[in-house]
Order: structure tokens, then sequence, then C-alpha cells
């Protein structure tokens, strides 16, 4: 666990360097909850793993950021290690340091944002993890709900993370239903004793882009063109989406391709930017768009008239 900690912090304390302003030992003691020597250790391992580590005049350091000269893409057995070294106890190989020193070269990587650089999300993850290479039953506890906006203890089943882990599927056990549960909602997981009681009602259906299953319905094959604001907050809101993503060299735009489960959030995003993106298909997707406006705009006809 020691290890896994030590991982998770160094990943974080990367991501805070190469992000502006330059960071003060004490203020990067602070986030990482450790001592000032602890940081300066991890300041050393920085080093050793290939990154440009500099001080500016008021003893304060960051990451000189520079752009790879060609893509860098994790191996399947670097991907894997990754994988455990991150929800275990970490793994002597001598795969490790090659992995460390790709980790944020490349923004774009698979494992995106800093919910897993968070050590206590990391460890949420982690008791996750355990539960389900053991077949445990877990409650989260006081997961806090979107829909109710009210938080409670959940009984579960973990099954599976998504990609990226920033959600569990899981078995309520309460209402017999395969669910999906933020990482960041969960306060604390707790261990049970019990195993598996339900493993044949587990169901697991990897989310699409925008964070729906195909339990959800509707699916549409879209394809967006968008602008370079438009490809910026589109990775911000929904990071998932990159892979799908490619830009076009002629005019710098960016267009998204990908079959989707639900048309809600792509619909959302798209009335927010009109001025920023073009539908470019599919013809069933611009129809469904099409009937999606015709019929807010007539449901909301009399507070139009009433402006």
């Amino acid at each position: 666990m020691h290890n896994q900690h030590k991982i998770l912090r160094v990943l974080q304390l990367i991501s805070l360097l190469k992000k502006e302003p330059a960071k003060s030992i004490k203020f990067l003691a602070g986030i990482l909850k450790s001592t000032d020597r602890t940081v300066y250790r991890y300041l050393d391992l920085v080093k050793e793993l290939g990154f440009d580590l500099q001080r500016d005049p008021h003893s304060r350091f960051f990451i000189v950021s520079e752009e790879p000269k060609e893509t860098i893409d994790f191996s399947p057995e670097e991907a894997s290690l990754l994988r455990k070294m991150l929800l275990s106890t970490g793994s002597k190989s001598n795969l490790k340091d090659g992995i460390l020193r790709k980790i944020y070269l490349n923004s774009e990587i698979v494992i995106q944002g800093n919910h897993l650089l968070n050590a206590h999300l990391g460890k949420i993850v982690s008791d996750l993890s355990k539960a389900i290479s053991q077949n445990k039953q877990v409650v989260l506890k006081k997961y806090l709900s979107a829909n109710s906006n009210s938080s409670s203890d959940r009984w579960v089943e973990p099954i599976s993370f998504t990609d990226n882990y920033t959600s569990l599927c899981a078995y309520e056990v309460e209402t017999g239903v395969n669910k999906y549960f933020n990482i960041e909602r969960i306060n604390e997981v707790e261990l049970l004793l019990a195993s598996y009681e339900h493993q044949d009602q587990h169901q697991f259906d990897q989310p699409d882009a925008f964070g729906f299953t195909a339990l959800n319905g509707l699916p549409f094959q879209i394809d967006i063109r968008l602008n370079v604001r438009a490809f910026v907050l589109l990775k911000q809101e929904y990071p998932m989406t990159i892979p799908f993503v490619k830009q076009e060299p002629k005019t710098g735009n960016y267009r998204l391709k990908l079959k989707i489960n639900n048309p809600k959030p792509v619909i959302r995003f798209v009335l927010g930017l009109l001025d920023e993106v073009e539908i470019i298909g599919s013809a069933k997707f611009k129809q469904y768009l099409k009937n999606y406006v015709m019929t807010t705009l007539e449901k909301n006809k009399s507070d139009f008239d009433n402006l």
C-alpha cells in the first residue's frame, strides 16, 4: 500500500508542476499531505524520470513542458502493469520505469484528469479493486446521488470499472439492479466479509464516451465538426471523447466521429455552441436533433409569447 500511495503522489506532483504557476515546497507538501523532506525526495524522483524540473528565483518549482516529437502509446503489457501499480502495492519490473517516464508526456493518455491523482480517490479505487478480485460485497458509504441530491449507504457487489476509472458498475443488492456509481461521489468503501450472492445477475455494459450504456437506448452514429474552442470545451467536459477526435489539416478544425448510446449529452453540448459546431451526420441524428428542437420550442411556445 505504501508503494501505491507513493506512485499516486508522484503522479499528482507531476500534474501540479506542469501547470502554472510554479509551486513552493510548502504548498506542495500541503497538497500532498507530506513533509517538506518527502517532497524533496519526490522531486529527485521526478528528475530521475527525465522531466525538465526547474526552480524559479523564488525557489518555486515547475516542469518545463515540451510537445512530444511523436505520439507516445502504452503497450498492452505496460498498460496492464500501470493498472496494477495504481491499484495495488506496486511491482518490481523492468516495465515500471518505462511507464513512469511516459506518464503525462502525452496529456491525452488513457488516464485523464486528476481524479486518480487524489490519494483519497486512489484508496477508494484500490479498495474496490480488492473487492472485485476477491468477489466480496461492499458498502459505498454516504454515496451522493445526483438525482436525489442526498447521500446514503449503498450495499453492492462491485463488478467492474468503466474506462478512465470514473465510475463503478455494481449490482445493488437492495434494488436488484446493476447500476453505475461515480467514483468521486463515494465517501468511503467498507469491505464486507460476505461474498457475491447474485453473480448470475451481474451485467456490465461499457458506457460510451459520454457516459451512457446500451441499456439507455437510442444509439446513434454522430459526425460533428468543431472549431478550436469547441474542441477544448469538449475535452474538458467529456475527456473520453478524445480518442475519437481527429484534426483536419487543411482547416485546423476537428471532427468527432463515434457511436453513442444516448443523444441527450451531445444535443446539450451542440445547442450550447451552435456557432462553433457543424453537424455532418448521421442523417438519423440530424433528424432527431431537428425534432428535439422543434418539440422543445413548441412546449415552451407560451413562455416565449409572454416575453
